[in-house]
């Protein structure tokens, strides 16, 4: 009978860390030290629009958890930090950013959805002590095969900077895509919904 009640607890346990995991939340909550620069909140952006209501990032706990574990071995360890342009993206938002430019190897076809509307990708970079970003070969958001990390015509400098962050990225359990140096999805986001709940 005890072993019965253990088993049930043990479920019972598994199943809340498991709805904690996949809710959304914000980055702020998380990791206050991370810089935000939500350039989607501004029309400092491809689109010319402001597409959010606020420079708040959200994304999947674990995934905000895993890029806060990514930030803490980078100050720790090289006196960096990062900085994020962008995490959870609504749905409707994505439909906008086609409209723009309907190209997938930039911007995720809404009719599948992005990995930024499930809340499991960030874009990132890294800064220094000053708050000054490292310098990356292009600026974030630049459609051009400068920005894909395959792209070796660059500074040693830039090389660098662009390993150490996919290298940390890698560490801290995210994934890599081929178009944009700064775009990193989390392993598990197939687990995740697409959403269209707006940022508050």
């Amino acid at each position: 009978m005890k072993l019965y009640i253990l088993f049930i607890l043990i479920f019972i346990f598994n199943s809340i860390e498991a709805q904690t995991d996949t809710s959304i939340v914000w980055l702020g909550e998380i990791d206050s030290t991370i810089v935000t620069d939500v350039r989607y909140a501004t029309t400092n952006n491809f689109t010319g629009k402001v597409l959010y209501p606020t420079a708040k990032v959200y994304l999947r706990k674990i995934v905000a958890e895993k890029l806060s574990g990514a930030n803490r071995y980078l100050m720790e360890n090289y006196n960096l930090r990062i900085k994020i342009f962008d995490g959870y993206r609504p749905l409707s938002v994505q439909k906008e950013m086609w409209k723009i430019m309907p190209d997938d190897r930039y911007v995720a076809n809404p009719a599948k959805g992005s990995r930024h509307n499930r809340g499991a990708a960030v874009d990132v970079t890294l800064i220094d002590s000053l708050g000054n970003e490292l310098d990356m070969g292009t600026e974030y958001d630049n459609f051009t095969v400068k920005a894909h990390p395959s792209y070796k015509n660059l500074p040693e400098k830039v090389l660098l900077n662009r390993k150490l962050l996919r290298d940390v990225m890698i560490k801290s359990g995210f994934l890599p895509i081929n178009s944009e140096w700064w775009h990193f999805d989390f392993k598990g986001w197939k687990k995740f919904s697409i959403l269209d709940e707006p940022v508050k």
